[in-house]
């Protein structure tokens, strides 16, 4: 058992076992690195639809056995062509639950647990555990909120340099169509997701005079009903894009409005696609993408290479090409860096400091939980939480930190910055006004 057990990862220890020209600084080669990374290495893919599929089952065939996935999505029938691990016979059910076990199935040894809810229903700590968290979503919102909260665990010295040990690593892939990109997020070191979201082009949007007025296409017909017939016969409801009797609704208005012009090309994946956003994917694409986010993660934990620095693009639309290119962190970005920084009298209640937070140009925050030292000064959701901690917000900040002159608090919330709402993380340096002097004037004076 144990030769066989050797024999199946005789490529694994080959390339963990011997020195190479680029290996990172710190590859000690050996074979134990295996056992390390079986044992020890957690790993998170976030997304079980066509990229993450692939994700889960190269993650598990190169040695990681402790992996988790989250995904809140069911299977539908129009996945079946590129979502390999799901069968017509698993209509209907969670996609991360199938996936879970599909791998498992197949890969002896692996345990994966499934997490079928949306991302942001997991607390910070959740994704606090994982050594990596591999990213295969198809959109900017989930990428945005992922990197806020792993970003979140990013501490800085005095010096404004990450410390190495709050750094958690992320390894994100993308598809659309024939084209794709693999990258590696070390926050603190490298561009994190926000540094770098004018990569993505903005969605187009239309006017709103054609989708009343002149529709012409059948996007045009969708359109016009997701945002204005709904809002017209649902006043006061959300419109929810995961809701299947929402999106039925729309589809059903977009059809007639379609049949009345005369459009052809409505149907209900179509309208899925408009409605969220959604691009085309091409299984081999997926397969090529999830390759190299794999091979990322291995040598992320293993350092039997040199990491991609650290973003990669492929497309075969017209015969090959691939690319490596080194996008540079902002040291400013309100994400990944160090953080806002705040100047408040030690007078100020965390009331005023949370109403300050909405007030300032570069945050917008509402709906506000404030956190400090990994202590849940006041937490707006659950009810049990915000009622224990409701007393703290007539206290001043100043108090609530043990009269440290100055730290990094941290803040998650709603940000609405050019009238768009997202949930966010953000680190807000708080320095209190005179208390850093005298404690400075005071340490020079006792030779400090």
């Amino acid at each position: 058992m144990e030769e066989m057990e050797n024999a199946r990862w005789r490529d694994l220890d080959k390339l963990l076992t011997r020195p190479g020209n680029l290996v990172s600084p710190n590859f000690e080669p050996r074979k134990e690195l295996r056992e390390d990374l079986q044992e020890y290495v957690k790993v998170l893919v976030v997304g079980a639809g066509g990229l993450g599929c692939e994700l889960l089952k190269d993650l598990a065939l190169s040695g990681f056995k402790k992996l988790e996935v989250i995904d809140m999505d069911t299977i539908e029938v129009s996945n079946l062509n590129r979502q390999f691990l799901f069968r017509m016979q698993d209509v209907g059910q969670p996609k991360a639950v199938v996936a879970a076990r599909r791998v498992m199935e197949r890969v002896s040894g692996v345990n994966i647990v499934p997490h079928f809810c949306r991302i942001e229903d997991k607390d910070s700590e959740f994704y606090r555990v994982f050594d990596i968290i591999a990213l295969g979503l198809d959109s900017i919102e989930a990428r945005s909120y992922i990197n806020a909260v792993v970003c979140s665990f990013l501490e800085y010295d005095s010096d404004d340099k990450p410390l190495e040990e709050t750094i958690k690593p992320m390894v994100d892939g993308g598809t659309e169509g024939f084209k794709g990109h693999a990258r590696v997020i070390l926050p603190g070191m490298t561009a994190c997701f926000e540094c770098t979201v004018w990569l993505f082009p903005p969605q187009v949007k239309f006017p709103l005079c054609t989708l009343a007025e002149t529709p012409r296409t059948a996007a045009h017909c969708i359109e016009y009903a997701h945002l204005i017939q709904w809002d017209e016969e649902h006043r006061g409801k959300t419109f929810d894009a995961d809701n299947s009797e929402h999106m039925q609704w729309v589809y059903s208005q977009a059809l007639k409005r379609a049949e009345l012009y005369g459009i052809s090309g409505v149907t209900y994946s179509f309208t899925q696609g408009v409605v969220k956003n959604i691009v085309p994917a091409i299984a081999a694409t997926n397969a090529i993408i999830s390759s190299t986010c794999a091979l990322e993660a291995l040598k992320i934990v293993t350092g039997f290479s040199k990491i991609l620095s650290n973003y990669s693009t492929y497309n075969s639309i017209a015969g090959l090409h691939t690319s490596v290119s080194e996008f540079v962190k902002e040291n400013d970005c309100l994400v990944c860096g160090p953080g806002v920084l705040i100047e408040l009298d030690t007078t100020v209640t965390l009331q005023k400091f949370m109403d300050l937070l909405a007030e300032h140009p570069m945050l917008k925050m509402s709906r506000t939980s404030v956190m400090y030292q990994g202590n849940n000064l006041y937490m707006q959701a659950p009810p049990v939480l915000e009622e224990m901690t409701r007393s703290n917000l007539q206290i001043p900040l100043f108090e609530l930190m043990g009269k440290v002159p100055k730290d990094v608090v941290h803040v998650n919330g709603t940000t609405n910055i050019d009238d768009k709402k997202s949930s966010a993380s953000r680190k807000v340096r708080v320095t209190f006004k005179g208390i850093a002097d005298e404690v400075t004037d005071m340490d020079t004076a006792c030779g400090g």
